[in-house]
């Protein structure tokens, strides 16, 4: 048993699948094959249940795979903590987000000053990022709704009020602010279930016994202002999103409700060791949000 084969095994336990374990292994499929054969040969069990082409991890695959994670994730703690102290190279950073478009000044700003680290990024919802969180594959995730679950670490990067975006042509483009039970006959340009600005709409108009109306949904919130300038509807929008879209032909509101804030935290397994570049980029990204939020925040005290 050597430490490729367990490598192979965890990738195909946690994907139930031997063509895409060998595509994110990046190896022929017939020598993952041969390798989680001989692998359950030296076991003497079977660790899939196999029907045709179909596998699922059984009994005996789920208790070595609870094993093998904590061996392998200790394994590379070890290779990150010695590399650390031997100043060997300057290491690696995964992160992931709902949406990226918030953190293209932060990474390029971190490029810039840490050229030698390589950086990987996913989009995915909440659900995935904790999928991320325990498997390793990312070292943070930016996350603007509370991840469930033990083991997590989280440090607030942003509390920031929501504001509604309407088209300059909307007959609401002339007010300041508005309630949430003024806006039930409103389209809105949303995301899909899952994401932060469609959960903060649908507690918002909980409040109103009605559902909101919705015209478009999608999965990048990059492209809702777009939308919404077309004419095609409403939407719930960062405070930050004003000051970066402030040449777009947009109308600005506040929501007279107490609770139309977004909140962003940096999140991580709590028990992962933290590398130097995961430090270094973990004090940027905190210094980056606090520069950031006090700029929005003066920015917000203009508003009337």
């Amino acid at each position: 048993m050597d430490l490729l084969s367990l490598r192979y095994f965890r990738e195909v336990a946690r994907r139930e699948h031997i063509s895409r374990a060998a595509e994110e292994l990046r190896v022929a499929q017939p020598s993952v094959s041969r390798t989680i054969t001989r692998l359950e040969a030296e076991l003497g069990v079977p660790l899939f249940d196999r029907q045709g082409r179909t596998i699922r991890l059984n009994r005996y695959g789920s208790a070595f795979l609870a094993r093998v994670e904590r061996a392998l994730n200790e394994l590379d703690d070890a290779r990150r903590e010695v590399a650390d102290a031997a100043g060997l190279d300057d290491g690696s950073v995964a992160v992931a987000a709902e949406t990226l478009l918030p953190l293209t000044e932060l990474l390029a700003a971190f490029r810039a000053a840490y050229p030698g680290v390589a950086v990987r990024c996913f989009q995915c919802t909440p659900e995935t990022m904790l999928g991320r969180l325990r498997s390793r594959e990312t070292d943070f995730c930016f996350a603007s709704q509370p991840l469930p679950g033990p083991g997590l670490d989280a440090v607030r990067l942003l509390d920031e009020e929501v504001l509604l975006a309407v088209p300059l042509a909307h007959p609401l483009a002339g007010r300041n602010r508005i309630a949430p039970a003024d806006l039930v006959e409103e389209p809105f340009i949303t995301t899909r279930p899952g994401h932060w600005q469609r959960a903060l709409l649908e507690r918002l108009f909980a409040a109103t016994g009605r559902r909101p109306v919705i015209a478009c949904e999608g999965d990048e919130p990059g492209a809702t202002h777009f939308l919404i300038a077309a004419g095609l509807g409403i939407g719930l929008m960062p405070s930050l999103a004003r000051a970066d879209l402030s040449g777009a032909p947009l109308g600005w509101l506040r929501l007279d409700t107490p609770d139309c804030v977004r909140t962003l935290d940096l999140v991580r397994s709590e028990d992962r060791y933290l590398s130097l570049a995961a430090r270094r980029f973990r004090d940027m990204a905190v210094a980056h949000f606090d520069e950031r939020g006090r700029r929005t925040r003066a920015a917000l005290e203009e508003m009337p």
